[in-house]
């Protein structure tokens, strides 16, 4: 069997990567490669727990001797890398924890696959990124593979630095990579900072629906199983050495997003129209905040035939109607116990080590 590492296979866009390869190829053996921080959550993959072509190892990636441990075990040819610290919010308020996950993780994956890979060809390591690395749009225009980079928070600049090692060991090493920029993702398990499920479950609660500024931000919006579908695609047929753009072709502005929610939970929730709506509470604008992302996918069309298959609307109604069943696992991730180990977590990890 061909085995894979998909790290970060226990976060939001990772488990539903996981499983979609899981089933979709059971010539492939799978190993999910995740901490098991805040955000990953092994309950998001319990109907594949005991499928035969999976395991589960509960690895921090900056831990080079443990991921060089399985490269040598199982004779690793492919990795899709999605392990990352992800919150911008976060990251303004502790960046050396991005810097540690996200460039010093990246780096040691990459000195493992170099190292047992050698000078094969048949192999590939796939990263996984951002759009956010390209800074920010005026109303016009659109983010291609050539654009700049012009990362504008600790976040982005920390995807902007992963993104500058992997080609850096493409021209250095001649290792096999490949890179995708992707939009925002919505859809099921996805932890409820983000503003998808944070309106969703805030909404359910009564509670305040925070919106930075005015709400005049604009991001383009995609279905996490349509980014699975292309994942799947460049993994198999992108060319080595390439970066492939993938987006929904779906911009909001985020107040306008917020009343779609609030009418869409309205009718799902049996509620008055409009009721949802008084929960919207405008807040103090987070530093730095871009303004608009917009992708051009044309070449991920154009080369590899893909295009979002799921409408907002659609992905929107199976979003809330997730939420809305899985009221047990939105409760456990953000219970107090859970949100503590975070913090512990959190602290340990930027803590120097003398």
């Amino acid at each position: 069997m061909k085995h894979i590492i998909i790290t970060g296979g226990a976060g939001f866009i990772g488990s539903h990567l996981v499983r979609h390869f899981v089933l979709k190829y059971p010539n492939y053996w799978i190993h999910n490669v995740d901490k098991l921080t805040y955000a990953g959550n092994l309950a998001n993959l319990k109907d594949i727990e005991n499928a035969p072509n999976y395991t589960f190892h509960k690895l921090d990636i900056c831990d080079a001797p443990a991921i060089e441990f399985l490269f040598e075990k199982y004779f690793v040819e492919g990795v899709i890398h999605l392990a990352a610290e992800s919150h911008v919010d976060r990251s303004i308020l502790e960046p050396l924890a991005f810097v540690h996950t996200n460039v010093v993780g990246t780096t040691t994956l990459l000195n493992a696959a170099r190292k047992y890979w050698k000078d094969r060809k048949d192999v590939l390591f796939y990263h996984v990124s951002t759009d956010e690395v390209y800074g920010s749009l005026g109303p016009e225009g659109f983010f291609t593979e050539e654009t700049p980079y012009n990362p504008r928070s600790p976040y982005s600049a920390s995807k902007a630095s992963s993104d500058h090692f992997v080609r850096a060991y493409f021209h250095t090493y001649g290792l096999p990579v490949v890179i995708s920029n992707c939009s925002n993702n919505y859809g099921p398990y996805q932890f409820p900072e983000k503003l998808i499920p944070l309106m969703i479950c805030n909404i359910i609660q009564n509670k305040p629906l925070p919106v930075y500024g005015k709400g005049e931000n604009v991001r383009d919006w995609l279905w996490v199983l349509d980014h699975c579908q292309a994942i799947d695609l460049i993994f198999h047929y992108g060319r080595v050495g390439e970066t492939y753009n993938i987006g929904g072709n779906n911009e909001w502005r985020n107040i306008d997003l917020v009343y779609l929610l609030c009418n869409l939970m309205d009718e799902a929730l049996g509620r008055p129209k409009g009721s949802s709506a008084s929960l919207i509470q405008f807040v103090t604008d987070r530093p730095g905040h871009d303004l608009r992302y917009a992708i051009d996918a044309t070449k991920l069309r154009n080369e590899l035939g893909w295009k979002p298959t799921v409408s907002f609307e659609e992905g929107l109604s199976k979003t809330i109607t997730w939420y809305l069943e899985n009221k047990e696992w939105v409760e456990e991730v953000v219970s107090g116990e859970y949100q503590q180990y975070y913090e512990k977590q959190y602290q340990k990890r930027i803590q120097p080590n003398f």
